[in-house]
């Protein structure tokens, strides 16, 4: 009789958590309290970012930190009610944000995200999912020199050091890749080995449609239920279908996994980062052809199925704290100023919570202290991109193998006392 594994959480990484181990003949339960990719996974960029081998440091440059004081900006907002809540894991954060730190951070993070396409390639090929995805990476558009400067010097270290890919655009060479955007721009930057997305929940549908096909079953249920088992050899959760229970559990919550987690006497300091989008149509005949950045500005344009989504950056607040979109407000102020976009097309802003730990790099291994429980949480801003890299890592933890590639600094044990 095949084991039976509980995956609770079907974000990205849960569902493709569960893929993983499906194929490895477990019998998987994925439960959710709601429907799969509904809850951080539905809103962000949709991008799988090969290039995104340095993961997005706290700022260093005190000039800076005093602008962010001012909480005026589009790439980062606060609420002043939430940061005695966010010091300790805003210092630990700025704490490894310190250069040499952050280096020796990135070099341990980046195999992950070297291997986020080939492991996408493999799910999206089995979920018959090809027509969500285009190939031809992403740009950033500058407006000083000294900001698309300073951008190429760094693309031109992470070509020389992590092998990827990319294009400097001048000016009529981004004319010509956008022809609809307009201001003074001095030129851009193209990313050529990301790949995107044009509709993220769609994609996580897809997949959650073949786990399915595997034998996978998905009902809805309550992860702060969880406990274990009679027997005391396993553990079962509350569910819509009633107590299911299984051998093994991996908790994949995102900014949920602390509620769990702490149940057991883990403290990870999670912190969540929290974005907003919107989506918009386009005026006339105008079109958007590349997902774009606006390096100075700090927000995205994102040609999505739906519409072209306008994405923010960073909200530091309480998880749970009622919607503040300020920054779409301001970024939308700025986007309507360099691309002719229409109405807004959704009833109200969407807004999500990234969960993040204060190293940056997600949590993903055994439960230091519980036989049978796994974390696969804290991707911050690339869940999307690690989603099945993370899932097959724990399937062969969780069978016992060789993991592809050296999974020691992920590990839950980092974070033991």
């Amino acid at each position: 009789m095949s084991k039976v594994t509980l995956v609770l959480g079907a974000g990205i990484i849960g569902v493709s958590t569960a893929i993983h181990l499906a194929r490895r003949g477990r019998s998987v339960v994925l439960v959710d309290r709601r429907g799969a990719g509904e809850e951080t996974s539905f809103g962000n960029a949709g991008l799988i970012q090969r290039e995104g081998v340095v993961p997005y440091g706290f700022p260093q440059d005190l000039s800076l930190l005093i602008r962010y004081g001012f909480n005026n900006r589009i790439d980062a907002h606060y609420h002043a009610s939430a940061i005695l809540k966010l010091v300790p894991f805003l210092s630990r954060y700025w704490w490894h944000s310190n250069k040499s730190r952050h280096e020796v951070i990135a070099r341990a993070y980046a195999p992950l995200i070297e291997n986020s396409i080939t492991e996408h390639q493999d799910l999206i090929q089995a979920a018959k999912a090809d027509h969500l995805i285009r190939k031809d990476g992403w740009m950033e558009i500058f407006r000083t020199t000294a900001k698309r400067d300073s951008e190429l010097a760094e693309a031109a270290r992470l070509a020389r050091e992590y092998g990827v890919s990319y294009r400097a655009l001048n000016r009529e060479e981004l004319a010509k890749e956008e022809p609809h955007i307009r201001g003074d721009f001095v030129g851009g930057l193209k990313w050529n080995d990301p790949w995107s997305v044009t509709n993220p929940h769609g994609l996580t549908q897809a997949y959650l449609t073949y786990f399915q096909s595997l034998g996978g079953r998905f009902v809805k249920g309550d992860a702060t239920s969880l406990e274990t088992s009679a027997s005391g050899k396993g553990w079962r959760v509350k569910t819509d279908d009633g107590m299911v229970e299984g051998d093994d559990v991996v908790l994949a919550l995102g900014p949920w996994s602390e509620e769990v987690t702490r149940k057991f006497g883990y403290r990870f300091l999670l912190g969540v980062k929290r974005g907003y989008h919107m989506h918009y149509a386009p005026e006339g005949n105008a079109v958007l052809n590349n997902w774009t950045m606006d390096a100075e500005r700090g927000y995205f344009l994102a040609p999505m199925e739906k519409g072209i989504r306008l994405t923010t950056g960073a909200e530091f607040a309480n998880r749970d704290a009622p919607k503040s979109p300020v920054q779409l407000a301001r970024a939308e102020k700025v986007a309507r100023e360099i691309f002719p976009l229409a109405d807004r097309l959704d009833a109200e802003p969407w807004m999500g919570a990234r969960p993040c730990t204060p190293d940056m790099m997600p949590v993903i291994g055994k439960a230091p202290r519980h036989e049978g429980m796994w974390f696969a949480f804290g991707h911050a801003h690339h869940g999307l991109t690690l989603g099945p890299v993370t899932g097959r890592l724990i399937g062969e933890m969780m069978d016992g193998e060789k993991t592809f590639i050296d999974a020691k600094a992920w590990s839950p044990e980092r974070f033991r006392p």
